[in-house]
């Protein structure tokens, strides 16, 4: 797919992990809400040209079997080499260079809400020709109200993701996102609506069912309820 200003997309989700806070589990195939998260961020194709998901062959039925003949499937060497190896092997995945890469973790159950911010910052970029500016601004990614950036839900000129994993080398096993992104001129967009709210525990599970079925919050303290 093509922004509005005519730039290509595509998109690689990170479906490997080891789960360990959910005791295990496959994190891809845990449901929210009646459908698994891999299958909810992968409501984010529509506004990519390509997708392709990093993780194991096991992850593959919670994509829905229509949708998993449609991806690219990869998966880092060694498995379970964290995010940035995750990046890699997507990146070595798509056959053709996209002018941005999407990036989104598998357990974002807003993450096609957050697509959507992310392509629609990023289009605003080229509409701009923010280049002309100053720095360019080699990615966005999502912050929350208290200033943490959320790597994993962010959007990175094909190019400059490239070269930062180039510049790794053979040490992308392991290493931080913090690490691949150091020295990219990055904005930060928040996240007033939350999309970029992750799972990483089963009380997260149960918080982001509760609010995709629309059930009202319930507070851990009694007495902080204004009555």
């Amino acid at each position: 797919m093509k922004s509005a200003a005519g730039a290509t997309v595509d998109l690689i989700v990170l479906a490997g992990g080891r789960g360990s806070r959910l005791g295990g589990a496959l994190k891809p195939a845990v449901e929210v809400a009646g459908r698994t998260l891999l299958s909810r961020v992968l409501d984010a194709r529509p506004v990519a040209r390509h997708a392709v998901v990093v993780g194991p062959p096991a992850a593959r039925p919670a994509a829905g079997e229509r949708v998993s003949d449609a991806l690219i499937w990869a998966l880092e060497d060694p498995p379970f080499g964290g995010p940035v190896a995750g990046i890699a092997a997507g990146l070595t995945a798509l056959a053709a260079n996209a002018d941005w890469v999407l990036v989104l973790a598998c357990d974002l159950p807003w993450g096609a809400d957050a697509a959507r911010l992310l392509v629609a910052a990023a289009s605003a970029l080229e509409t701009v020709g923010e280049q002309t500016v100053g720095d360019q601004t080699e990615g966005v990614h999502l912050t929350d109200d208290t200033g943490h950036a959320q790597w994993l839900a962010g959007i990175y000129r094909g190019p400059a993701l490239r070269a930062a994993v180039a510049r790794l080398g053979n040490g992308v096993n392991g290493a931080s996102m913090r690490e691949l992104l150091a020295g990219l001129h990055l904005m930060g967009l928040l996240d007033e609506s939350e999309a970029g709210a992750d799972v990483d525990t089963w009380e997260d599970v149960e918080s982001s069912t509760a609010r995709l079925a629309g059930a009202p919050t319930i507070l851990s303290d009694p007495r902080s309820d204004p009555q």
